[in-house]
């Protein structure tokens, strides 16, 4: 008895000390990395002049505005009032440029910075850029710590990393996790490919560094995405090689220059897939050519599907996005292009991008129609011309369940073609879809908000 109490004692100690050295080399010990970098991460402290919405919102009162929203106005005072606001930045080289996100110092009317020994510097704005949320700073003098950067591409996901910053102004809080997930593109947004991590990240944190084990900064911390305005788990910084880029450019040029090829694209799906008789879903799907643009002169057309970017497949729209945007203007970039079903190898050269904003189309009331699922109408000709196309149709409904709907069709698409098919009336249309067969996925072109896409339509 006393023989088997023992052996019982011995086992539960070897367990607890094993199920401790687990929960130990699971744990990471940053104390020593974040007394070796935190000097290098500074406070940012902004000073803003007052939006004139910002004004009136300030001014009303809360009951008013509950009921009569920003539409009570009230005279404006004769000065203009500012507002402060914080957040992070951290060195990147030691003659003092440090590194910042756009929305932390957008409209500034000052820039002081805090160092880790509570000096206080006025820092310069050198150049700032939206579309990234990257923003570089200067301040005077030599000697700052400067951060080493660490390798993106070796990054992977589960890695532990640590964020430093001033979450809600409390100087210099580190709080870690782990990478959540790589190459994220946001809410239609292209420019950058987010880390995703389950960092802690609040308001005063943006701008701040995200390193890795070894102390090297991997990404620049940029927002979270949250239903309450707080940190839920989901946070996303920028890789640190696009801030660099973007930092090279805004103290060489004062602007950033971006590569164009002239596409618009968009992931294929199961339907698409099977359309384009791909074995899995994969590539990026040109749904529009700019006219005179790159892709135009290289012989692009809509419906091609790009598998390969100089050699690198492309697993989806964002891989090449990813890629285009660490190109530079005026390179050749060869690309593999899966039309009628053979393999192309087509070459482009990329030009400096244009700054454009599509207009959105109008939406218009609905009317009863048969087929699929949807009520159609023919396009006027001032909406042809409005549209840049000739002929086409207008979904005005689309039937809850039916084979439109489960293709993702909305009212307010213009169909163009079905199957390389031109739709120039609702009779085209009506004729096209009843020759389709039952089980086969057909290709319907549409323009959706002045942009053409392409979606896989399964006849059932």
């Amino acid at each position: 008895m006393k023989n088997h109490d023992l052996k019982k004692g011995l086992y539960a100690a070897v367990f607890t000390m094993a199920a401790a050295q687990s929960q130990a080399a699971s744990a990471v010990d940053f104390s020593n990395l974040v007394e070796q970098v935190s000097p290098a991460v500074v406070s940012v402290n902004v000073v803003k002049k007052m939006t004139q919405e910002e004004l009136i919102q300030q001014q009303v009162p809360e009951i008013l505005r509950r009921f009569f929203g920003n539409q009570v106005v009230i005279p404006q005072p004769q000065e203009p009032q500012e507002k402060t606001g914080y957040g992070s930045a951290f060195f990147i080289s030691k003659d003092g440029y440090l590194l910042t996100n756009h929305h932390v110092v957008e409209n500034a009317s000052k820039v002081t910075i805090m160092l880790n020994d509570r000096r206080e510097l006025d820092a310069t704005v050198v150049g700032s850029d939206e579309r990234t949320d990257v923003a570089l700073l200067k301040v005077k003098g030599s000697n700052f710590p400067e951060l080493r950067t660490g390798n993106v591409d070796r990054l992977r996901v589960g890695e532990p990393v640590l964020a430093i910053g001033s979450p809600f102004g409390f100087d210099y809080s580190a709080s870690a996790g782990i990478v959540s997930a790589k190459m994220r593109n946001m809410m239609g947004e292209t420019s950058v490919p987010f880390i995703q991590t389950d960092v802690a990240l609040n308001p005063g944190n943006s701008g701040g560094p995200l390193f890795n084990q070894n102390g090297e900064v991997v990404g620049v911390n940029s927002r979270i995405f949250s239903g309450t305005g707080g940190y839920m788990g989901l946070s996303f910084s920028i890789p640190i090689d696009v801030a660099m880029d973007v930092a090279d450019q805004l103290k060489k040029n004062g602007k950033v220059t971006r590569s164009y090829l002239g596409v618009m694209l968009q992931d294929i799906d199961r339907n698409l897939a099977e359309s384009y008789k791909l074995d899995k879903p994969e590539g990026s799907l040109v749904t529009q050519v700019a006219p005179n643009s790159p892709a135009a002169k290289a012989g692009f057309k809509s419906g091609d599907v790009i598998l390969k970017y100089n050699g690198s497949a492309i697993s989806r729209t964002s891989d090449l996005l990813n890629y285009l945007n660490r190109t530079s203007p005026n390179q050749m970039i060869q690309l593999q292009v899966l039309r009628d079903d053979k393999i192309r190898n087509i070459s482009a050269t990329l030009t400096v991008a244009p700054d454009d904003t599509p207009a959105k189309t109008e939406q218009i009331q609905p009317q009863k129609g048969p087929v699929i699922g949807v009520s159609i109408r023919n396009l006027t000709l001032e909406e042809q011309a409005q549209l840049g196309v000739k002929g086409g149709i207008l979904i005005q409904d689309v039937k809850r369940g039916g084979v439109a709907a489960q293709s993702r069709m909305m009212a307010g698409d213009v169909i163009t073609q079905i199957n390389d098919k031109t739709i120039l009336n609702s009779n085209d249309f009506i004729k096209s879809v009843s020759e389709l067969k039952k089980g086969s996925v057909a290709r319907v072109s549409i323009i959706r908000q002045n942009q053409r896409a392409i979606l896989g339509m399964r006849i059932e």
